[in-house]
């Protein structure tokens, strides 16, 4: 991986080195109903940024006690997976992340806010896309520009 990429990878003996003093954490393993979570709220450093792509499978209770901001991409979608079982230890959803990008809640504002987001349903794949989309569309001359 790092001749591919470039970036500074290195094998670590534990979720616990893996996680502490991270700026950005994303865990992507299983999603569990019944997780058996591993992630401590004292191995994570003020600033720092979360997407459990795996629900809440590997994040203790107090680790989402002492965010400052547990945002989703999708509120209701959210609530949803919490009836069924899932994300029970999540805080209060402070925002969508729709609200924060049309500037209805503010984003971080400090630099030692510790947020976490779940990202649950395809909006991430769709803006993974959404800028290639729009590439071909203009090398190709093709579809038609509204005005919002």
């Amino acid at each position: 991986m790092r001749k591919d990429t470039g970036l500074n990878v290195r094998i670590v003996g534990s979720p616990e080195e893996a996680v502490r003093n991270s700026d950005i954490i994303v865990t992507a393993g299983l999603i569990l109903k019944n997780p058996n979570p591993v992630i401590e709220d004292d191995w994570l450093k003020p600033g720092f940024f979360a997407s459990p792509v795996d629900f809440d499978s590997y994040w203790k209770k107090s680790a989402f006690d002492n965010c400052d901001k547990f945002v989703t991409d999708d509120r209701e979608q959210c609530l949803y997976y919490k009836s069924l079982g899932y994300f029970q230890h999540i805080p209060e959803i402070y925002a969508d992340l729709g609200e924060i990008t049309a500037g209805k809640k503010p984003g971080r504002e400090n630099k030692n806010e510790k947020i976490i987001c779940a990202n649950l349903s395809l909006a991430m794949d769709d803006m993974a896309t959404a800028i290639k989309i729009y590439k071909k569309a203009v090398e190709n001359n093709i579809g038609t520009w509204l005005e919002l």
